[in-house]
């Protein structure tokens, strides 16, 4: 009989040392979870720097580049040109044109010139007396006729002359009307369309003309140089790849659990393996949705495995060249605990 007694004592022993264990260990991962939420939340990521791909807006032969891989640029420095001949040729036909319909709209605005108005009234004055003269004869072919000492055919021949003599006053006094009152409205319109689509036409030359120069559109780093002088390229024909310097971010994830210890705007430190320097930063952007699609249906457990993207912006006061594109960085931010109970009491 002792036996049996002895066997149960020895697993309620067994019983007793394995629900102690359970018990500090699960108050060790609780007092885990509560210094990790007491403590800064830590995050990693990696820099993301912004690159340009720098590119004619104009085909041609490329003429000069100024800057090699490496090289640091200023913004509105000139890059590379291009062969400028063929566009300031352009330009110049182009002026051309702009004149040449310059000159006929003031042309047509001026109307003729004094003295082809004064042709006009002239050429009234001879068709009038002209007029007067083949009147007077014909009254004195029709006298003559009469008394028997004209034709017929001579009066009628003198009919003709006076009708066509009154028409040539006629014809004689629209000339002048034309010349005194200049060209019509819808000429003068048509030589002002002409000629605004004369200076759009060189507005265009002038703005090829300046894509010939390829400018850095910020302050930056060379990190490739596609072609070399000579080369012949098509317009978005990329020449150089550049490297913003600013601004700098950092692309990093953080835990659904920790969520809601952050916010845009909360200030957070940057800190990279190779150097010692803190980086000042701010939240700028949380992906409103997780980068894993989850299960139609998930456990508890499974939704702390989702992530969501955020980008740092580092502050442009520390930006340098410590921190370069895909860097792996720390990321600390003082966050207040999550409103939840402790991830190791889960």
């Amino acid at each position: 009989m002792s036996q049996p007694t002895s066997s149960r004592s020895g697993k309620l022993l067994i019983v007793i040392l394995v629900v102690a264990a359970l018990g500090v260990g699960a108050a060790y991962w609780w007092m885990q979870g509560a210094n990790r939420d007491n403590g800064p939340l830590r995050l990693y990521g990696n820099v993301d720097i912004r690159e340009v791909q720098l590119a004619f807006r104009q085909p041609g032969r490329v003429a000069e580049l100024a800057f090699d891989e490496g090289d640091a640029v200023s913004a509105g420095a000139r890059m590379a040109t291009l062969d400028a001949q063929p566009y300031q040729d352009a330009l110049a036909a182009a002026e051309a044109s702009v004149q040449v319909a310059q000159a006929e709209l003031t042309k047509l605005r001026r109307g003729l010139r004094p003295q082809e108005v004064t042709q006009a009234r002239e050429a009234l004055k001879r068709a009038q007396a002209a007029a007067v003269d083949a009147e007077r004869n014909h009254q004195r072919q029709s006298n003559l006729l009469a008394s028997g000492a004209s034709s017929q055919r001579t009066v009628d021949a003198a009919r003709a002359a006076r009708d066509q003599a009154a028409a040539g006053v006629e014809s004689a006094k629209a000339a002048l009307s034309l010349a005194s009152e200049g060209f019509r409205k819808e000429d003068i319109d048509a030589a002002q369309a002409r000629l605004a689509a004369a200076q759009a036409a060189r507005e265009q030359a002038a703005t090829a003309l300046a894509d010939t120069e390829l400018l850095a559109p910020s302050d930056g780093t060379v990190i490739a140089r596609v072609r070399e002088a000579g080369s012949m390229v098509a317009s978005q024909s990329t020449i150089y790849s550049l490297s913003l310097d600013k601004p700098v971010y950092v692309r990093a994830y953080v835990g659904q659990p920790d969520l809601g210890r952050i916010a845009p705007g909360m200030a957070v430190r940057v800190m990279s393996d190779s150097s010692d320097k803190a980086y000042r930063g701010q939240i700028g952007f949380i992906s409103p949705r997780a980068e894993f699609t989850p299960k139609s249906v998930e456990t508890t457990d499974l939704r702390t495995d989702l992530v969501y993207r955020l980008r740092i912006v580092i502050d442009a006061a520390d930006a340098d060249a410590g921190l370069r594109q895909g860097m792996p960085v720390t990321i600390e931010a003082d966050a207040p605990a999550s409103s939840g109970a402790p991830a190791g009491a889960r």
